[in-house]
């Protein structure tokens, strides 16, 4: 619909226009029980809105997306729906200076994870809702102005089932059958909030006393489903979150604004989770059904305080609009990381930082359609795409390094000041520059205009000149930048200088240097002298964001003795510098390959391996040579298989070899042995092949044609959850066999029967890189199916269908000159749409600039 996609100029035009006074909204969920029977099944919303007009006489609009509307009422006055509503708007004609607004409607409960999702649990039937709107779908729930900058406090009711809870932003209490929630704070629409139904709820709570005497009290819960509580540990979520609100009450010196804090960990989230004030929602799967390495932990650790520190960043503060999403976003990622390594176990968070949220940024940076930090935002699905890795990863990077240019106190402070002058307000990057610059007495206009309104990502070399005795005589580190995005920044980096020192022949670290690198050759003066180094690492101690790159002599090092550096970050540094050499097409696949296979067997760093095994897989399946791919799997095979046995019985490190040694495994030997340990024929000592494990190996089985439907099948009903049958309808997707393929296709892109959890679930088993030919008719029918899907399905699936189902497994210049006759031919198609389409066209070139350099390297 026209008015679905609201515009910022048109977002602009109504924050002038419009203030918000506040919300009141009635919610009926009484429907939601009982089987679906007619869509769209539905609910009753009635919304009062009170706001002000500045230029009385003016026409303006509210937004909501419902199927229907039973009555509209302005100022007493009450309006034709089908006159004022078109699916998307509701016209406001001849305004007042004050105005009210009743709007009430029939909305529609969602089964794609966006506005009021509505999930059945098929292990016992019971109906559980929650709600999820950034950028902005609370117009799918209540009739509301959907743009952040126009702040309102909301009192809600909602009627529910009996026996159902109902949770909202809120405490809320049941009075006589319907659920009162007590008035916010002045919050933006799209983190407004509801989770009902009958999930299983455990309570703690909180208590600090600051420096003043006062006391601050906060009750606490969390909450998943019945089905789900057996495996809920409550107590390690509870302990991050005190760990966190403490970490944060020490550095913000802003008392957590908005009374409770609940966690819902709710079924079929599209996302991570979400940082509604007093509900913070999760996706389910950060609940461990079966054993996990400690590096999940750590990322639902990171989630947690992630959403915690938005509490502050985004919604106490909050963009005008999603121009500066950084704002919230990249401070969030940045706080995580920095909460995670400052209060809780989860000491070694920077490496995980470094090595994996990075990489997402290093890949979205390179990328046609990388963007600034601070970025142009049109309209609302330009936001929606923007919730990316340079919004997250690249953001988070770029403020560690502004930590290290203006220093961790003055960046606090700056921060503190900042949240007292805009507290329930809402801010543009100006706001927080100012509050920076005066804390560190620093001029942030060049930095901000190098680091937040460029794209791209530098490369960082070391230049190494040696005496005839062996020592330094000129250390030099080059900056280089790629033609479409050649500016050249400061970057506040350390050097590190590395070799052996001891009769094990550890690489250790004997010298370092920070230094502040501007322009093309910065010269480090400070290491001058120095003994001859067997290993320059430049960005020692990630201090900034940029691609490491090696001079000869450190590279040969690291192809010989990766495994003997000691410090797990400058290790954890080498790897991603070595991934992204890869990426680049300057290291063929097979030698990266190669290195897995050598060191990463010594590999400390659970979450480091893990990620290793992720880009191992990668290499062997888009950037290895055709020809060689069959042997680089079966080396894969062989090495992981001999890591698995080689483990510790029972320890993580076996976990995630035996997991990674199921994503490689492709002869029938390999697959066979998954096949006996499924079957309990055969077993590692210490392994546990618990219901987790069990679908991970039979993913791969059924791939190759050795778990049938019939197999499928039992499995299912061993686990007869809603977990396990997102795992079967994987399954089921990805063998090999045509008439499975046709069918998993129809299911995804000619119908929208399936949720947005079956939806991922058979995309993802689709596409299975030993079933080329099998996919091959598929890369034409994508690209006369897309911009339907794009125009009739909504956004999330509309996302997931474009980048899931493109043919990226036909790697070939045919598939790429397909590509660009697509973008050829639909140059007005929508702007979202053609980004996605070229972001996987780009993924291909590096591909097959990928496969040519490893071609060459084995010719």
């Amino acid at each position: 619909m026209p008015g679905e996609n609201l515009t910022r100029d048109e977002a602009q035009e109504r924050a002038a226009l419009l203030s918000v006074d506040g919300y009141e909204v009635s919610l009926d969920l009484r429907s939601a029980l009982g089987d679906i029977e007619a869509e769209p099944r539905t609910f009753r919303s009635v919304t009062t809105i009170r706001f002000r007009c500045a230029e009385p006489g003016a026409t303006s609009f509210a937004d909501l997306l419902a199927p229907s509307v039973t009555a509209v009422s302005l100022n007493g006055k009450d309006l034709d729906p089908g006159e004022v509503f078109d699916g998307s708007r509701i016209r406001l004609d001849d305004l007042r200076a004050d105005n009210e607004l009743v709007v009430d409607a029939q909305c529609a409960y969602s089964r794609t994870g966006e506005g009021m999702h509505r999930f059945v649990d098929p292990e016992d039937g019971e109906v559980y809702l929650y709600t999820q709107y950034e950028p902005a779908d609370s117009r799918r729930v209540f009739a509301n102005f959907e743009q952040p900058d126009l702040k309102a406090p909301f009192r809600s009711e909602v009627r529910a089932p009996e026996g159902w809870t109902v949770w909202s932003n809120g405490v809320g209490e049941l009075v006589d059958g319907v659920w009162k929630f007590a008035e916010t704070k002045p919050i933006s629409t799209y983190i407004t909030a509801f989770v009902a139904g009958p999930y299983h709820y455990v309570t703690d709570s909180y208590a600090r006393t600051f420096d003043d005497g006062t006391t601050l009290e906060i009750p606490l819960g969390a909450m998943c489903r019945k089905g789900l509580a057996p495996h809920f540990d409550s107590d390690d979520v509870f302990l991050v979150t005190k760990q966190g609100l403490d970490f944060f009450h020490d550095h913000f010196d802003f008392p957590y604004p908005f009374g409770k804090y609940d966690q819902a960990f709710v079924p079929e989230y599209n996302l991570g989770a979400m940082e509604n004030p007093g509900l913070v929602t999760f996706r389910e799967e950060f609940i461990f059904r079966g054993k996990v390495t400690q590096a999940s932990y750590e990322g639902r650790a990171n989630v947690i305080l992630h959403e915690m520190a938005h509490m502050w960043f985004g919604d106490l503060v909050t963009m005008e609009w999603w121009d500066d999403l950084w704002l919230k976003e990249s401070f969030a990622d940045f706080m995580g990381a920095f909460a995670l390594v400052g209060a809780t176990r989860f000491e070694n968070g920077w490496i995980t930082f470094a090595n994996r949220r990075k990489a997402w940024a290093y890949r979205a940076d390179q990328l046609p359609s990388t963007h600034p930090i601070t970025a142009d935002i049109r309209d609302l699905q330009d936001a929606k795409l923007n919730f990316d890795g340079i919004t997250y990863a690249k953001g988070a990077s770029v403020l560690k390094q502004l930590v290290a240019y203006v220093g961790q106190d003055a960046f606090l402070e700056g921060a503190r000041r900042y949240f007292k002058r805009n507290a329930y307000g809402n801010t543009r990057l100006g706001d927080l520059l100012s509050a920076l610059e005066e804390t560190s007495g620093r001029d942030l206009a060049t930095w901000s205009r190098a680091w937040l309104q460029t794209a791209g990502v530098n490369s960082l070399t070391p230049q190494v000149i040696l005496s005839a005795e062996g020592r330094i005589t000129e250390l030099a580190v080059l900056q280089e930048a790629p033609e479409s995005h050649p500016e050249l920044r400061p970057h506040r980096v350390a050097v590190g200088l590395y070799r052996r020192e001891d009769a094990n022949g550890s690489l250790v670290r004997y010298a370092r240097a920070e230094v502040d690198v501007v322009g093309p050759r910065t010269v480090v003066e400070e290491l001058v002298g120095a003994d001859a180094p067997e290993l320059v690492l430049v960005n020692d101690d990630d201090l900034t964001y940029c691609k490491i790159r090696f001079d000869e002599n450190s590279l040969a090092t690291l192809r010989e003795r990766l495994g003997d550096i000691t410090d797990p970050l400058a290790r954890a540094l080498c790897w991603s510098a070595l991934w992204n050499l890869t990426r680049d097409a300057l290291m063929p696949a097979r030698d990266f390959v190669g290195l897995v296979l050598r060191f990463a067997g010594r590999e400390s760093d659970i979450g480091v391996l893990q990620m290793l095994h992720t880009w191992a897989h990668s290499a062997l399946v888009h950037y290895a040579a055709p020809d060689w791919r069959a042997e680089g799997g079966r080396l894969l095979a062989q090495g992981a298989l001999k890591e698995l046995r080689l483990a510790e019985p029972g320890s993580q490190h076996q976990l995630t070899w035996a997991r990674f040694f199921a994503t490689v495994a492709s002869d029938q030997a390999d697959l066979q042995l998954l096949l006996h340990l499924l079957e309990g024929t055969a077993k590692v000592d210490g392994l546990d092949v618990d219901q987790e494990l069990r679908w991970a190996f039979l993913e791969p089985l059924a791939a190759h044609g050795v778990a049938d439907e019939s197999l499928l099948g039992a499995e299912l009903a061993r686990d007869d959850t809603a977990s396990g049958k997102r795992h079967q309808v994987r399954c089921l997707a990805a063998r090999p066999s045509a008439a499975v393929k046709a069918q998993a296709w129809a299911q995804v892109v000619e119908s929208d029967a399936l949720s947005n959890a079956l939806v991922e679930a058979t995309i993802a088993g689709f596409a299975q890189p030993a079933q080329r030919e099998l996919l091959a008719p598929y890369a034409a029918k994508y690209f006369a199916a897309i911009e339907r899907v794009w125009s009739e399905r909504s956004i999330q699936i509309a996302m997931d269908v474009v980048k899931g189902l493109f043919p990226s497994l036909r790697d070939s210049q045919e598939t790429l000159d397909a590509t660009d006759a697509w973008l050829t031919a639909h140059e007005d198609a929508a702007p979202a749409l053609r980004r996605l389409v070229l972001e996987a066209r780009d993924d291909l070139a590096r591909t097959l600039r990928g496969q040519a350099c490893d071609t060459a390297a084995g010719s």
